[in-house]
């Protein structure tokens, strides 16, 4: 069941201003993943950039740095931060994120990329429907799914140095569940921030934090089906 507090505020704001601010996270989250997309497919075509960014390992770990910087920040520093600059940091996010993801156009085929766009899409719109609807408290899932992921990170580290192929292939299984579950959480986590919002400023940071929060749902389970998914590209 949805928590007490929130219950109560949900009373409170009016129903059009909680379907306003959903429907705002849903629309920053599109346009982040379309601006990623463009940005990854720019510069696949463009060797020019493609050789400034990935010829220097220092500018790739910058990358990598700044990325998980900004959502830290974000995250840490949501009430500190303007709606403005929220939104621009989440803009910029999206775009290194299609930096970073430029790789996957050279690896595998176009065809496939698409396939696993539309299967990840699906999956998500599913997810995100049940979170919204459903009336059962999902806040356990959430603890668990976090718990999950901390796992799959340190996995993934020790398995660089591994290299282990049945090691790689229970994380992506796993990743595929833990991101699917997380995607129904983070839907009904939203619904109920979005029940607690006082002014426009606070409209938008909700919308900017949880457009975040959807956005690396689809992401990671996006790559996580990929590695099923994809087709390697002919050399």
């Amino acid at each position: 069941m949805v928590q007490p507090a929130a219950a109560a505020a949900m009373k409170k704001v009016p129903v059009d201003v909680q379907a306003r601010v959903v429907n705002q996270v849903y629309t920053w989250m599109t346009l982040g993943l379309a601006l990623t997309a463009t940005v990854g497919w720019y510069v696949s075509e463009s060797e020019a950039i493609r050789s400034l960014v990935f010829s220097n390992g220092m500018i790739v770990i910058g990358l990598v740095l700044a990325q998980l910087g900004i959502v830290i920040g974000l995250s840490a520093g949501i009430d500190r931060l303007s709606g403005s600059a929220a939104t621009g940091l989440f803009i910029l996010y999206s775009a290194l994120t299609g930096l970073t993801f430029s790789t996957i156009f050279l690896v595998y085929t176009a065809s496939s990329i698409a396939g696993t766009f539309f299967v990840t899409s699906g999956t998500f719109a599913a997810m995100s429907v049940f979170g919204h609807t459903t009336k059962r408290d999902l806040t356990k899932l959430g603890s668990l799914a976090f718990m999950a992921l901390i796992g799959i990170i340190i996995a993934s580290l020790v398995n660089m140095f591994l290299h282990n192929s049945m090691l790689e292939l229970g994380i992506s299984v796993i990743g595929v569940l833990l991101f699917t579950g997380l995607t129904a959480y983070d839907a009904q986590r939203i619904k109920q921030m979005a029940a607690m919002v006082t002014d426009g400023e606070s409209e938008t940071k909700v919308s900017v934090m949880g457009a975040l929060s959807l956005y690396l749902n689809f992401i990671n389970l996006f790559l996580m089906l990929l590695r099923f998914l994809g087709v390697a590209r002919d050399e």
